[in-house]
């Protein structure tokens, strides 16, 4: 007879294009299904590929109270968004990382020292990311100054297949020295290497004290499969890729047709 599935002790989910809306909205199923959680004692938190600054408008409505990811896990806040502890890009990565997209005519933001800077206060997807993060980007004439103590670089393009096939270009170059992963279809991240959102899954969990066939983990790109290979149940949302729904245990609604509550509901609290 089939064992039955550990019971679910803690449920992580990644943000954009799993948690909130295309218009980076939480709907009010998705936070009652977080309340409902809290209700059961099943603990939650986020793991993102946002700045700190990016995750404060959660704290509030979903009640959050664990750390939470930022950076894909590279950087650790509390919900005040004090810091607990982060890791930065090896300059010489950066710097590698910052030369190819200006080869390739990409915009470059440089998340660094809690600031997000970039040259073009104007450039492709600014006003989508101050709507995300409800926050102001800093221009500076030239970031490389700054490369030194980035926790996050992003390259922006409208050209979202440059973009995809960039990801493997980069991630070849820089070999090592980092982590290179879309987050959006327009957004290539390049974060620090041998962190990840599965390394914030088990760091969480073993705070708590809980097994990791007992966590549940919820995304949608390819940079959240990490988490999918540490935890027990792992949903991927409706909007993912083939590639990353084959590496999850269930496969949800996409995020526009209330996935992540959905998958909540039926996979968590049955």
């Amino acid at each position: 007879m089939p064992k039955a599935p550990a019971p679910i002790s803690l449920v992580v989910t990644d943000v954009d294009g799993t948690l909130v809306t295309g218009d980076k909205q939480l709907t009010e199923r998705a936070i009652r299904a977080v309340e409902a959680l809290r209700e059961r004692g099943i603990a939650f938190t986020v793991a993102s590929s946002r700045p700190p600054v990016g995750l404060r408008p959660l704290v509030a409505p979903l009640g959050l109270t664990l750390p939470m990811g930022a950076f894909n896990g590279s950087t650790v806040v509390r919900p005040d968004l004090s810091l607990i502890d982060e890791t930065l890009i090896p300059e010489a990565a950066a710097r590698t990382a910052a030369a190819r997209f200006s080869a390739e005519g990409i915009d470059l933001w440089v998340f660094a020292d809690g600031a997000w800077l970039l040259t073009d206060p104007d450039g492709p997807y600014t006003d989508l990311e101050r709507r995300t993060l409800q926050a102001e980007p800093r221009v500076v004439d030239d970031p490389a100054p700054h490369l030194a103590r980035a926790a996050k670089l992003v390259g922006v393009s409208r050209d979202h297949a440059l973009l995809a096939a960039l990801e493997p270009r980069l991630a070849a170059e820089i070999g090592d020295g980092a982590a290179v992963h879309r987050s959006q279809a327009y957004y290539l991240d390049v974060t620090p290497p041998h962190v990840d959102k599965g390394h914030f899954v088990a760091r969480v969990a073993g705070e708590l004290g809980i097994p990791l066939d007992r966590v549940a983990v919820l995304g949608d790109m390819a940079n959240d499969t990490a988490m999918f290979a540490r935890a027990g149940l792992s949903i991927a949302m409706g909007n993912a890729s083939d590639a990353v729904k084959r590496a999850a245990t269930e496969v949800t609604g996409t995020n526009e047709a209330e996935g992540f509550a959905e998958a909540i509901e039926r996979y968590v609290l049955g």
